[in-house]
C-alpha cells in the first residue's frame, strides 16, 4: 500500500468482538474500513459481485430480491472447498479493490482494516503495518455466537474449525486485545493501543519516502 498513512489490520475469530473493538477505535478517530461490510454490499441486491456469482453458481444461489443467498452459500462452501475457492476468486479481488479505494478516501490519523480472515488469507500481512488480534477463550466465542446467531454449538465449532486456532492467531499478531470481561476491561486496552498507533502514524508521516 503506497500511502503515507499508518495502517492496522484488525482480526479475530468469530464471536471475539471485532466489531465492538473497531467501533471503539472509530470513536477515537481511526478510519475504520470493514471488509465484511464491503462483502455484504457486493452481495446485496444490485451488488457488483452478483452477476458473476449467479453466472458461477446459478440463480438458485440468489434470493428473490437479487442478493446472495447467504445460508445456502454458507452450506455449500463448508461442504465443498472447491466452491469456497470459486467464491473467493470472485469476491476477494473486488473486496481488495473496494478497500483500497476506501483507504484513499480515509481522513483519520490512521486506517484500521477489519478483516475476519486476515491471517488465513495470507495476503493482508504485507498490506498493513500492524496486525491486531481480538482474543478471547474459545468457550466464550461459542457462547456468544450461539446467543447472537441462534446457532447450535456444533455449527459454531465447525465455523471456528475453519479458522486458524487461537494460538496461531496470537502468534501471528503484533498486538492483542483480550475481550472476555466487558467494556471496563476493554477500554484501557483500546486507549493504550490507540495512543501507540497515533505515535506510529506521526512517525510515519515524518518519513516522506516511507512505504507500507
Amino acid at each position: 500500500m503506497d500511502k503515507q498513512i499508518f495502517s492496522v489490520g484488525l482480526t479475530g475469530g468469530i464471536g471475539c468482538g471485532k466489531t465492538t473493538v473497531a467501533d471503539l477505535f472509530a470513536a477515537r478517530g481511526a478510519a475504520v474500513i470493514d471488509t465484511d461490510q464491503i462483502a455484504h454490499a457486493l452481495t446485496a441486491p444490485g451488488g457488483a459481485a452478483m452477476p458473476d456469482l449467479v453466472q458461477e453458481f446459478g440463480a438458485d444461489y440468489a434470493t428473490p430480491d437479487g442478493a446472495m443467498d447467504r445460508a445456502k452459500m454458507r452450506a455449500l462452501v463448508f461442504a465443498d472447498p472447491g466452491a469456497r475457492a470459486r467464491l473467493e476468486a470472485i469476491l476477494h479481488p473486488k473486496i481488495r479493490e473496494a478497500t483500497a479505494a476506501a483507504a484513499l478516501l480515509a481522513t483519520g490519523p490512521y486506517v484500521m482494516f477489519v478483516v475476519p480472515l486476515l491471517i488465513e488469507s495470507g495476503t493482508w500481512r504485507e498490506r498493513v503495518a500492524r496486525v491486531l488480534a481480538i482474543d478471547c477463550p474459545e468457550e466464550v466465542q461459542v457462547a456468544r455466537v450461539m446467543a447472537r446467531n441462534n446457532l447450535p454449538e456444533a455449527q459454531v465449532r465447525a465455523i471456528m474449525a475453519a479458522q486458524v486456532t487461537r494460538a496461531q492467531r496470537q502468534a501471528a499478531a503484533d498486538d492483542l486485545i483480550l475481550n472476555d470481561d466487558g467494556l471496563d476491561a476493554l477500554l484501557p486496552q483500546v486507549e493504550r493501543l490507540h495512543a501507540f498507533y497515533l505515535d506510529e502514524a506521526a512517525r510515519l508521516a515524518s518519513l516522506p519516502n516511507e512505504r507500507l
